[in-house]
């Protein structure tokens, strides 16, 4: 039994480090987006806690393959992705997503330290906390911070390699331009010769794509018209959510998905004092999911500054898991 998950072993207290990320201000944000020639919003906004549970439940649909896919991949093959990474490492986890996926690589990796990042300090205390009861041999540091923005880490540590992982293809939720930016920075936080691990969902038949954004169940379109019932209850807004319907389609000429709030008629909305108009057929663009090629990616993260080493896919190829080592 691995000494992380021995449970006779001591359960060390996390290490909480706060820096004070700016929370994100609703009102200021939904009113510039929706002031926008084409309006959009952040798809951060989606998250307060309704958001997060049906998010959570869009994950287990039958159409939504990428986190069960990611899932087994690390399954299968997270032996070869320890030895890639390095045992003892230090293993930087950006966003404290999903517990599963961070649990089967840290069965296989056995860190020495493990410093999941996230802004939400509630969400990153529980469950940063939950694995350090888990694995009582771990040091955890945990880091509340803003990872798409500039951080450094809060531990001087020379004594085991660097290593950092970004799943659920996050990535795609970045602008290509913004992406290379950002893996930027993580190639820096490594240092030369550190290992990034990185999910990144591949580029498939649009079927395919779109089923997955268009469940049956209609999760996804709950999820999206959430935003707007969140501005109703947060900023005393006036969306009649009959009026717009969720839609979701594949744009091949920039290869991501775009999820959009369309209006069904013309109409004028208030929202925190302002007047809004909106044409039938106008939309609120409120989440893109960009998808790559295995050479598309790694032409992006050579651009960024790493050099790919190794990727893992699945048998349809519909999802990747990336092994990059950082030049910085």
């Amino acid at each position: 039994m691995s000494p992380l998950s021995d449970p006779s072993a001591v359960v060390n207290p996390i290490a909480f480090h706060d820096y004070h990320p700016a929370p994100a201000d609703l009102r200021a944000e939904v009113l510039e987006g929706l002031a926008k020639p084409r309006k959009r919003l952040s798809p951060k906004l989606f998250y307060d806690a309704e958001g997060s549970k049906l998010f959570d439940a869009i994950c287990e649909l039958p159409e939504y393959y990428p986190t069960r896919t990611e899932i087994a991949i690390l399954r299968e093959s997270g032996a070869e992705m320890a030895k890639r990474l390095g045992r003892e490492a230090l293993l930087v986890e950006l966003g404290s997503g999903s517990s599963l996926k961070i649990r089967v690589l840290l069965e296989a990796l056995r860190p020495a330290v493990y410093m999941p990042v996230d802004i939400s300090s509630a969400h990153l205390r529980e469950s940063a906390q939950a694995l350090a009861a888990t694995f009582p041999g771990l040091q955890v540091h945990a880091v509340c911070a803003d990872y798409s923005a500039p951080f450094a880490l809060p531990v001087e540590d020379h004594e085991h390699p660097r290593a950092a992982f970004f799943p659920g293809s996050s990535i795609g939720n970045f602008e290509p331009v913004d992406a290379e930016q950002l893996l930027r920075r993580v190639a820096a936080i490594l240092g030369p010769d550190g290992r990034l691990l990185i999910g990144v969902d591949l580029i498939k038949e649009r079927e395919r794509l779109e089923r997955a954004y268009n469940d049956a169940a209609g999760v996804t379109a709950a999820f999206n018209m959430n935003l707007l019932h969140r501005i109703n209850r947060e900023l005393d807004g006036g969306f009649d959510t009959t009026r717009f319907r969720h839609e979701a389609f594949f744009n091949a000429e920039q290869s991501r998905i775009e999820m959009h709030l369309l209006s069904t008629c013309e109409q004028q909305v208030e929202v925190a004092g302002a007047r809004f108009a909106f044409e039938e057929g106008e939309t609120i663009h409120t989440e893109c999911s960009h998808k790559y090629s295995i050479d598309g990616f790694h032409a992006l993260a050579r651009r960024a500054g790493f050099e790919p080493e190794q990727v893992w896919t699945d048998p349809e190829q519909l999802f990747s898991v990336h092994c990059l080592v950082s030049r910085s």
